[in-house]
């Protein structure tokens, strides 16, 4: 189902499994991914902002979340960050404060709690059976919606809605561009688009691409053999006979980057396409009024 994540997940040095630490949201690293790169991994200060574990309520369930924001400032932009596989972990939550730098109300929710710990997990193969495939489509977008309620109360400007994924996460980020019209914009990187659907999984994104709400930005591995080509062919061609949203999004394509060319953790970091996505990731918010 989730391929993709099956590449380049253990490198040679770096810190082990003994450097696994996960005492709150945020922080620490799944074991599926040790030991990781110290040696590329960036790491993004809180000076000046507001950060750490909140708990967001949907109903009657309490969902954990890493937020990220200016201190002092309300208004602020609203970015949903939607992790990979391996739940919200110490990249993640450095990601959520990169985005806090540049101005944003970043929130990464922990939407595979309710079917498991997903850093717990040493094994890839186990970890996508007995939690990421029990995770349904609906159920992850009503925990948007209900993240995107709960930032809204905490000052943080919905009206102003971005969403951006990475992996599992690029695949929810262009789902959720469809489901929620107020988002405004989305950057899905590395996000699977086609698949075959299930009681769960109903629809994947090249089957809504031509309802969505806000533009999305793709930024995609030409290497990444999870992620075919000839995919982003399929969205192009369905983007292009959408909504006006639809008609708005774009692909950019890095010939010779491997799937997760993002995470500076792992060993597929590509640092200049890491860089050049990111640059494009912020403008594309900004041009869409996400900002």
């Amino acid at each position: 189902m989730l391929q993709e994540d099956f590449d380049t997940l253990v490198p040679a040095g770096g810190i082990g499994r003994r450097g696994f630490v996960r005492a709150s949201v945020g922080s620490g690293f799944a074991a599926a991914v040790l030991p990781i790169c110290a040696q590329t991994q960036v790491k993004t200060d809180d000076r000046g902002l507001v950060t750490g574990e909140v708990t967001i309520p949907v109903g009657d369930f309490k969902m954990p979340a890493y937020r990220a924001a200016p201190a002092g400032r309300t208004g602020a932009p609203l970015v949903l960050v939607i992790s990979e596989i391996f739940g919200v972990h110490e990249h993640i939550a450095d990601v959520a404060r990169r985005f806090a730098k540049a101005g944003f109300y970043a929130v990464a929710p922990e939407l595979f709690v309710r079917q498991g710990d997903a850093t717990a997990y040493g094994e890839v193969a186990k970890l996508i059976a007995e939690v990421i495939s029990k995770v349904p489509d609906a159920q992850v977008m009503g925990d948007l919606d209900a993240t995107v309620a709960w930032a809204r109360a905490q000052g943080a400007d919905a009206g102003k809605l971005g969403v951006t994924g990475f992996c599992w996460g690029g695949r929810i980020t262009w789902l959720y561009s469809a489901h929620n019209p107020a988002v405004k914009a989305g950057v899905a990187w590395y996000g699977r688009l086609v698949g075959t659907p299930t009681p769960l999984v109903p629809n994947n994104p090249v089957d809504l691409a031509g309802t969505l709400h806000g533009p999305v930005l793709g930024l995609y591995g030409g290497a990444d053999p999870g992620i075919p080509l000839d995919t982003v062919e399929q969205m192009k061609a369905r983007l292009a006979t959408g909504s006006a949203a639809a008609k708005k999004s774009q692909f950019v394509v890095y010939p010779d980057a491997p799937h997760a060319f993002h995470a500076d953790y792992r060993p597929s970091y590509r640092k200049e396409a890491a860089e050049d996505g990111w640059k494009r990731c912020l403008a594309w918010f900004q041009a869409q009024g996400v900002a």
